[in-house]
């Protein structure tokens, strides 16, 4: 329900209580059978089942080869981390054949997965080639918490570590996100509000996704990179609709990326699949509601980029959808 105690911001609401995730567990290199051939590393969580949605990323990084060309790099995981697979390529063996062949391997060396995420909507056609081949359906998605983590990760700690990192080398494919699009009437609520929840109430939140009780997706917090204590405040925005469970069905239809205050216009976006961006909702134009925006926008730096949505029909009823979100620097990535 949105009714115990909470930490709102300025026109925010309450939600929930307390719950806390099984502790990440560490790691350890598998075994691969003898006829597997891996040019890659592979790492997977003792005791974890096999990963089912894949997250991958195929492009290029900070890392010069021989020739004075940039080294590419697939990596695959999945939302929980307990799979990681890190491979590199010359830049003459980017296609869909060579991502193919690699993912053939790794899925012989672990489990197939059904479908397989990724975030770079200028892969799309190499990507979606291999994984159509391989018949594992593909889902262009910035919903890829896990992966984006650790890139970033690698990024800040092993790249430039390397011998043949390059500082100067940034990413051959950046990320481009759309012009805002006018909402859907189906999408649209009758009322809205930036909130603040601690952690232990957004880990309730996800319980209830998680357990088929509300529409959503969600991720732990901790497998996308995010360390913070209990009583952190995470950032959100609730909409509240007579209809709430027909909205939430309908946005759970979108691969929710992101939430971004724009204060310049007034207005709040929400991101979706890979470029996608929705002209969400807006506010009268005032200092008050300015000072509001920047207020939730330092929160969700102040999380690490970690912010919700949550439908609910009002300010006492369990919420209807609920989707977890962690926003990337996109310099990271």
């Amino acid at each position: 329900m949105l009714s115990c105690a909470s930490h709102p911001l300025p026109g925010g609401r309450p939600a929930l209580a307390q719950a806390r995730l099984p502790a990440r567990r560490s790691r350890a290199q598998r075994a691969l059978p003898s006829d597997t051939a891996l040019a890659g590393e592979l790492s997977v969580s003792p005791g974890s089942a096999p990963a089912r949605c894949w997250e991958l990323d195929f492009c290029s990084r900070p890392l010069l080869d021989a020739r004075g060309k940039k080294v590419w790099e697939l990596l695959v995981t999945d939302a929980s981390s307990s799979l990681r697979y890190a491979e590199y390529f010359p830049n003459n063996r980017i296609n869909s054949a060579e991502l193919k062949a690699a993912l053939q391997r790794l899925a012989e060396a672990t489990a197939p997965p059904t479908s397989i995420r990724f975030f770079r909507a200028q892969m799309q056609t190499i990507i979606g080639r291999a994984c159509t081949e391989l018949g594992v359906s593909v889902l262009p998605s910035r919903r890829c918490f896990g992966v984006q983590s650790w890139l970033s990760e690698r990024n800040a700690r092993l790249y430039p570590t390397l011998p043949n990192f390059d500082a100067q080398a940034a990413p051959l494919v950046a990320f481009e996100p759309g012009a805002p699009a006018p909402l859907p009437d189906a999408l649209r609520g009758e009322s809205w509000a930036f909130v603040q929840l601690p952690l232990s109430a957004v880990r309730t939140e996800a319980q209830r996704v998680t357990q088929g009780l509300a529409f959503g997706a969600v991720f732990s917090p901790e497998a996308a990179g995010c360390q913070l204590p209990e009583e952190a405040l995470v950032p959100g925005v609730v909409v509240l609709s007579r209809r709430a469970d027909a909205l939430a069905g309908w946005t759970n239809g979108l691969e929710i990326a992101a939430l971004q205050p724009d204060t310049r216009a007034a207005q709040l976006l929400l991101e979706t699949g890979v470029s996608q961006r929705w002209a969400y909702a807006s506010w009268r134009r005032s200092a008050q509601a300015s000072a509001e925006a920047e207020q939730w926008i330092a929160a969700k730096n102040a999380a690490q980029g970690l912010h919700f949505l949550c439908v609910s029909p009002n300010e006492q009823a369990d919420a209807s959808g609920f989707w977890l979100c962690r926003e990337f620097d996109a310099k990271t990535l």
